[in-house]
């Protein structure tokens, strides 16, 4: 006690100082809010702490958040809303204030809530600080400490930024966009790929006006930077605007005008061989420290990774499109009366490969087939079951045989393949004379019917299970559904990588390809692009086939009469009815001068299937008008046996009736039907007369029918 007494001696007069001296000294203010008023009292320091002239403030709130940026305002408000609702005692919060001069403060208030026994706040009542330097120190650590952690970081998110680049033009894209650039600190950046014979190949810079003109093309034996690092695998850092001068003299006219002070050029290396380079160029530095160099080295190895896999995807991508592309039709045939259009998109993924597939078939009759079809998966497997899927089907169709057994046929093929692949496909059968449309569906997607007034509908088909699944259940019924198409209507068919997109349901993309259809263009071509572009621009992980079939105008096919009569066997009566059809035919359509070549050619076309076939024929007589009239004569029977030409002995007394035909007529064939087959052969007719009911001479009986 005696010593405290005694030091106490010397203590100041006013020790210890009171609370009010000590928190101005400290440049601390205090407050006092009462809620029930709405009156904030501020003590002296805490105005100046506020900037605030005593007779500027009127103790309201409202006249102390005026002088607040209304983002600072509204975030203050929260914090004291959050604390006076969660029943919380203390809080504190940061915010600016508008100093008298314009400037902005940052200041620091901490304040505590007074409530009463029901818990209901009353007061608050705390101080309010400069925040100023506080802030400045703490910014400058974080800065600090954010320019470590960036150079640290950089090859990591440098590699994050490029893991969704797949192609090489994607990883320019990354490389010479303004924010890329800012990531690598650079002003501009070159990138060049080593391509065979010791050339550098120019592939990106940026901005665009970086370019050095002469420089697309450079070899690893110029004296160039680019050329040096590829040539050494050693990087090349350029320290000094002299450096750059001395060092490449060939260049550096072309760079001094960019302001460039300094340059980094990095070998791009994969699997111990070079492939390319990255120059990045500077403005604002002079000089590398060991520690900017090892963070560069990386990142030059990210990139050269990158770039890497992106050839190597590039090159697969080549060769599975060059494949998927043998595998869809060369070309899209002429069809009469009829305007088409296909596309086709891959999809970003895999292999970008898949089992979609598009084909126009024409059928006699002026009927065309339209296929649309899809094979499970995504890999050359899938491409190469649907090129064997579209051929079999292909030849089903060409051989006459209805929707539903082409559709029923193909199923069992590629159930019996060596596969566990199943397929969707539509099946469409257009009667163009007439617009009927048959179509079956294997579980694919519905079609769409666009009009002519621009108007689209989803067209409902009845349908069966995938191919491969009905035969293996052994359901392969499948029913036929007939739609009418009208001159200038539109039949879509379209694979469901058009609109299955994550994050919507089938049925809204349906809603949204139905409204790009009805807005889109009213050409087919341009249609077709409008739906690739929009596949192209959503991306995707499905590809997708496109078939447009527009009806145009009334086709008929070009006819100018037509007689038919059905001939049994051994039925001498009706071969002798038959060949006086044809006789009687030919004089009445103006061909006299030819009658007896038709009339005997005919006969032997008729005796070979009733020789050489189970059951009767039928045979047909039909004038073809157009640039050169025509009249065509056919036989049908069932026997599938094609029939073919044989050279017949001197003595043989058969073997010379297609001989015969091939020298009478001027052309002739044969053509699959789906109980069998027809075998037809023309005669050029010229132009006088006419065709029966046009006053082309005596006419026989009938129109059509048997005689």
């Amino acid at each position: 006690m005696v010593e405290r007494a005694a030091g106490a001696s010397t203590l100041p007069g006013d020790w210890p100082v009171g609370p009010d001296e000590s928190l101005a000294l400290n440049r601390m203010g205090s407050f006092d809010w009462d809620l029930a008023s709405g009156l904030c009292h501020l003590d002296p320091t805490a105005l100046r702490v506020l900037d605030l002239a005593p007779d500027d403030y009127d103790g309201r709130r409202e006249s102390l958040t005026a002088r607040m940026p209304p983002a600072e305002a509204v975030r203050l408000d929260s914090v004291v809303a959050r604390a006076l609702k969660d029943g919380s005692e203390h809080y504190g919060v940061y915010f600016r204030i508008r100093r008298s001069d314009g400037a902005l403060r940052w200041t620091h208030a901490q304040g505590t809530v007074r409530r009463d026994g029901t818990g209901r706040p009353l007061r608050i009542i705390g101080i309010v600080r400069d925040a100023t330097e506080e802030l400045a120190d703490s910014a400058a650590r974080i800065e600090a400490d954010a320019v470590r952690r960036r150079q640290t970081s950089v090859v990591e998110s440098t590699t994050a930024a490029l893991g969704h680049a797949r192609t090489v033009q994607d990883v320019m894209d990354v490389l010479r966009d303004s924010q890329g650039l800012e990531h690598f600190g650079a002003a501009s950046l070159v990138v060049g790929l080593l391509e065979p014979g010791g050339r550098i190949h120019l592939v990106a810079e940026g901005p665009e006006e970086a370019f050095v003109p002469g420089t697309r093309y450079t070899h690893v034996d110029d004296q160039y930077p680019m050329s040096e690092v590829v040539r050494t695998l050693a990087p090349r850092f350029i320290e000094s605007r002299e450096d750059f001068a001395v060092s490449y003299p060939i260049l550096w006219p072309h760079i001094e005008p960019l302001g460039v002070r300094a340059a980094a050029y990095l070998p791009l290396i994969a699997q111990a061989r070079p492939i390319g380079a990255l120059g990045l160029l500077y403005s604002d530095r002079s000089g590398f420290s060991s520690e900017e160099r090892d963070v560069l080295v990386a990142l030059g190895s990210s990139v050269a990774q990158s770039v890497q896999r992106a050839i190597l995807y590039d090159q697969e991508h080549d060769l599975a499109e060059g494949l998927q592309q043998a595998m869809l039709p060369r070309r899209i045939p002429e069809v009469p009366g009829a305007q088409l259009a296909v596309r086709y998109r891959s999809a970003r993924m895999g292999r970008d490969i898949g089992g979609d597939w598009y084909d126009i078939i024409p059928l006699p009759g002026g009927r065309v087939g339209a296929v649309i079809g899809d094979v499970q998966g995504h890999d050359t497997d899938a491409a190469a079951v649907m090129g064997q899927l579209r051929i079999v089907l292909r030849a089903y169709a060409a051989e006459g045989h209805t929707p539903a057994t082409v559709m029923a046929r193909a199923s069992v093929f590629l159930h019996e393949l060596d596969t566990d692949r199943f397929a969707t496909c539509t099946y469409a059968e257009a009667d163009l004379s007439t617009g009927v449309v048959q179509m079956v569906r294997a579980g694919h997607v519905d079609p769409l019917l666009r009009d002519t007034d621009g108007s689209c509908r989803r067209v409902p088909v009845g349908g069966g299970l995938p191919l491969g699944l009905s035969a293996e259940f052994g359901r392969l019924e499948y029913p036929v559904s007939t739609v009418e198409l009208d001159p200038g209507q539109t039949l879509l068919l379209f694979t469901d990588g058009l609109v299955e997109q994550p994050g919507f349901d089938f049925d809204d993309g349906m809603q949204l390809l139905t409204g790009l259809v009805r807005n889109g263009p009213r050409d087919l071509q341009q249609l077709a692009d409008h739906l690739c572009d929009v596949v192209d621009e959503r991306g995707g992980e499905d590809d997708v086939a496109i078939l447009l079939l527009r009806r145009q105008g009334a086709f008929i096919p070009q006819t100018g009469g037509r007689l038919q009569q059905h001939v049994g066997q051994n039925d001498p009566g009706a071969l002798r009815s038959a060949r006086h059809m044809i006789r009687s035919a030919v004089r009445a359509w103006g061909a006299g001068e030819r009658t007896d070549e038709i009339v005997l050619a005919a006969d032997e076309l008729i005796t070979n299937a009733l020789m050489h076939t189970d059951g009767g024929a039928i045979a047909t007589v039909r004038v073809l008008t157009g640039a050169e009239r025509r009249l065509r004569v056919e036989v049908e029977d069932r026997s599938s046996a094609l029939p073919r030409r044989r050279e017949a002995g001197e003595e043989g007394v058969s073997g010379r009736g297609l001989l015969l035909v091939d020298r009478l007529a001027d052309t002739w064939g044969v053509e699959s039907r789906g109980t069998g087959k027809c075998v037809w052969c023309e005669f050029a007719v010229g132009s006088r007369g006419g065709p029966a009911g046009e006053g082309g001479g005596p006419q026989p009986p009938g129109p059509e029918g048997e005689w």
